[in-house]
């Protein structure tokens, strides 16, 4: 597993829908570590256009547009992500790195 990949999730917790997918955007380290857990940023059909969503598409793995929301993180098991669906290239994980400093208003 690496940060910027994509896995679709099965009945994540309080999600109305079967399926998401999600975006892990925890630093490698993390993601090597005994933690049981990664965070993770959804993925929607939907966007705004703001500076803390990234756009993304077939590019990527998915089937039609999207957006990755990175105001709502969320911390996901390691052993849900197992479905991959596709990784961010360089140009979309730099995107995500400047997304998330908004979101978390450290830019």
């Amino acid at each position: 597993m690496r940060r910027g990949e994509l896995y679709r999730v099965s009945k994540p917790g309080g999600d109305p829908k079967h399926f998401r997918t999600f975006v892990v955007v925890s630093r490698q380290a993390l993601i090597d570590s005994r933690f049981l857990t990664v965070i993770c940023a959804p993925i929607f059909t939907t966007g705004e256009g703001l500076s803390t969503q990234i756009a993304i598409g077939p590019g990527e793995g998915m089937k039609h547009e999207s957006w990755i929301m990175c105001d709502n993180l969320v911390s996901l098991r390691k052993s849900d992500l197992t479905h991959y669906v596709g990784s961010l290239s360089p140009r979309k994980l730099s995107e995500l790195s400047r997304a998330l400093g908004m979101a978390l208003d450290l830019a």
